[in-house]
């Protein structure tokens, strides 16, 4: 049991991680969020090849172990003999809101909304028929091919770098950042259309591969088949998509890279599994970024607006002329720096600071009686 949790959080981490190395190249972007809206060219095949190591294939694996965390959140209510979804949705509900903050203070694509908005209605189903779920993940699924279908086909009509011009100018101060968020939630929001569907297939395909044994021994068949259709097959196919040109963006972000998830989820599961003896440097590392994910998520982002930002160092431009080979050196910078904070905030405390504030907000309307342990 212990090295099934230990897995988890292993790939917590990683897709933490991997979360970053998506979404650096939005913040290392002089034009930043504006910058990445105008769906350019991608820069270099250098840069074009950095992107696909990252792109989509970590948020996909991240809403693949929110699916996880939802089923063990409904298998402690079903032992616990409590009334489902019940205190789960105030659970969804903090998580929008935190997500909502994110968003409007830090950054423009947060995904935390998307998946408190799809955890809303996956609660409902977790606990319905085999038939019901394969019913809904069917029906998401159609609805985010044809999603992606009419974006591409919108995106065959739009020349690279959204019709020339001059390039973006994304605000200097953190204020101006604020409002032009605030002034823009429908277009910065607007992949949240593709988020709930998607979400809703990969949570869902989530609660069944926990429920199938993936994460033990007894899941190393099926593991080996995910390993076969995400790396085999779904690699191959996410570097095509990647080198095929910003018209096919929505389908190597939304469909092409959650199969690679999939092979990548199988393949660290059983690394994980086939380790012996105590963790090295790596393994507790990656595991103190998974039991911190929330903290370290927000702090990523955080991190790299003072790293990039005019506001902060402003490196974005400063290093411009050195793109795309400073990326990676600040990708790497920011997640060594956030796995050493993880690590030693969790010799004094059990969880991260926001996992600490978000834990107290969760319990506060049961305070006066007896408290939920989760």
């Amino acid at each position: 049991m212990s090295r099934r949790i230990d897995a988890l959080d292993v790939l917590r981490g990683v897709a933490i991680m991997g979360t970053l190395g998506t979404n650096i190249w939005i913040f290392t972007a002089p034009g930043g969020a504006l910058e990445f809206l105008q769906f350019g060219d991608g820069g270099s095949a250098v840069e074009t090849f950095l992107r696909f190591l990252a792109n989509g294939k970590f948020l996909g694996l991240l809403t693949l172990l929110f699916g996880v965390g939802l089923e063990l959140q409904y298998r402690s209510a079903v032992r616990k003999g409590m009334r489902w979804p019940g205190r789960y949705l105030w659970r969804a509900a903090l998580l929008l809101a935190e997500g909502v903050l994110h968003y409007i203070l830090v950054f423009e694509f947060d995904v935390l909304m998307g998946y408190a908005i799809t955890s809303m209605l996956v609660a409902y189903l977790v606990g319905r028929s085999e038939r019901v779920i394969t019913a809904w993940m069917v029906a998401a699924g159609t609805l985010l091919v044809a999603l992606v279908g009419l974006a591409t086909l919108a995106l065959t009509a739009v020349p690279a770098g959204g019709g020339g011009g001059a390039a973006p100018v994304y605000p200097a101060s953190w204020l101006d950042q604020v409002w032009l968020r605030l002034d823009n939630a429908i277009v910065f929001r607007m992949e949240l259309v593709f988020i709930v569907p998607l979400g809703t297939v990969l949570f869902l395909l989530g609660v069944r591969l926990m429920r199938a044994g993936v994460f033990d021994e007894r899941g190393a068949r099926l593991r080996g088949g995910l390993m076969v259709a995400g790396l085999g097959i779904g690699v191959p196919l996410n570097l095509v998509t990647s080198f095929a040109g910003p018209t096919w963006f929505m389908i190597d972000r939304y469909l092409v890279a959650p199969l690679v998830a999939l092979g990548l989820l199988a393949m660290i599961t059983s690394v994980v599994l086939g380790l012996r003896g105590e963790p090295g440097p790596l393994r507790r590392g990656l595991t103190n970024v998974g039991r911190t994910a929330l903290s370290c998520y927000v702090f990523q982002n955080l991190a790299a607006s003072v790293l990039c930002y005019n506001w902060g160092l402003g490196l974005a431009d400063r290093l411009d002329g050195l793109r795309p080979w400073w990326v990676p050196v600040a990708w790497a910078g920011i997640c060594l720096l956030f796995m050493g904070l993880s690590t030693l905030w969790l010799r004094r405390f059990e969880r991260g600071p926001l996992e600490l504030a978000w834990q107290w907000a969760y319990q506060a309307p049961w305070r006066s009686r007896t408290p939920e342990r989760v």
